[in-house]
């Protein structure tokens, strides 16, 4: 598998968009592992652009992220009834909640623009968040020689990746920072821990299966590769790498108190998600206590929240992603963090 992604360290960079930056994605690259690039927020405008200035800053291999969820369908009353329920929060900053939501992103399946950028631009690795990609995008990437990976996290969903001939499987456990790449919100989730189904995986499916969730250094690479892992994908351990596109105030949450409780939630964007204990997420049962908006449409209301309440000064409604081993973060600049990665695996390995 490393081969196949042209890495000489088992180490994934988390695609983490809007904190994956191209400074931080060319360091890991660099360092000898697979950095990686979250566009599924940007536009194509801004995802050429990031792609572009990534390969400027390396020539290895570099993965690129997009999201490939159900697209949402509008349903007023529930839109209505959410924003309703976050006017106190609103209120408490001066402010009105939207009087109506977008939908902020688009899936990847929606339009062949994503598509077109990619197979020219061609980058080494294309990963898929929330579902798979259609059958002919499939197709089409691999045609252009680009290694396709997608995220699992149950053995239904592995199987399906493995059925659409993708070439690898990010087995996504509980622990994991951000949002959960389950398939369908609405389905049963088993939330199984990293090391569960990384086994589960690894005895059932043929492809090679990376570990993600939890995973902040060399130990835990360690423990994933002797599980049968091909390689781990770290996220929460590079967010206050230098490099980072995290603002001070989600660094400051990161290496506080913060860290030892995160919590699954969705009423910031619709979806679950794992974000450092905050207000935002405190609110949920409190203020909070319907059904959200379907992602990324509740994501709308989330962001606008976080705009006024950090005009007065308050971020506590930010989206600061983060999982369980959160508290084992290091603030080291990217290619001295893989460098203490390997170091630390080599030990734990011999």
């Amino acid at each position: 598998m490393l081969d196949k992604l042209g890495i000489s360290l088992p180490i994934l960079q988390a695609p983490m968009a809007g904190v994956s930056t191209p400074e931080l994605a060319a360091a890991v690259s660099n360092a000898g592992g697979l950095g990686a690039l979250g566009i599924g927020a940007s536009d194509l405008e801004g995802a050429s652009r990031m792609i572009a200035e990534t390969r400027q800053r390396t020539l290895r291999p570099f993965n690129v992220n997009v999201f490939t969820h159900a697209t949402p369908q509008a349903d007023l009353e529930c839109e209505r009834a959410w924003l309703q329920s976050m006017r106190p929060l609103f209120a408490e900053f001066g402010a009105e909640p939207p009087t109506k939501l977008r939908t902020i992103y688009k899936s990847f399946n929606e339009t062949s623009d994503l598509l077109a950028l990619l197979l020219k631009m061609r980058p080494a690795v294309v990963s898929f968040h929330f579902g798979l990609p259609l059958p002919e995008a499939v197709a089409a990437l691999h045609e252009a020689g680009i290694t396709l990976l997608a995220t699992a996290t149950n053995l239904e969903e592995a199987r399906l990746i493995a059925g659409a001939g993708l070439d690898g499987i990010v087995a996504q456990g509980i622990e994991a920072g951000g949002h959960r790449g389950v398939f369908d919100c609405t389905a049963h989730d088993p939330q199984l821990g990293t090391l569960a189904l990384t086994r589960l995986l690894v005895t059932e499916i043929e492809l090679p299966i990376i570990a993600a969730g939890g995973i902040m250094d060399g130990a835990g690479i360690a423990a994933a590769i002797n599980l049968g892992a091909a390689a781990a994908q770290l996220g929460t351990a590079f967010i206050d790498c230098p490099e980072s596109g995290a603002d001070a105030a989600y660094r400051e949450a990161l290496r506080g108190p913060a860290a030892y409780g995160t919590r699954l939630t969705s009423v910031i964007s619709g979806r679950p998600a794992r974000a450092l204990d905050s207000r935002f997420t405190r609110a949920e049962g409190r203020y909070l206590t319907g059904r959200p908006p379907a992602y990324p449409t509740a994501y709308d209301a989330g962001k606008a929240l976080h705009r006024v309440a950090k005009e007065k000064g308050d971020h506590g409604f930010g989206a600061y992603w983060a999982g369980q081993g959160a508290p084992l973060a290091r603030s080291l600049p990217a290619a001295e963090l893989v460098s203490a990665l390997t170091q630390e695996l080599h030990c734990a390995m011999h």
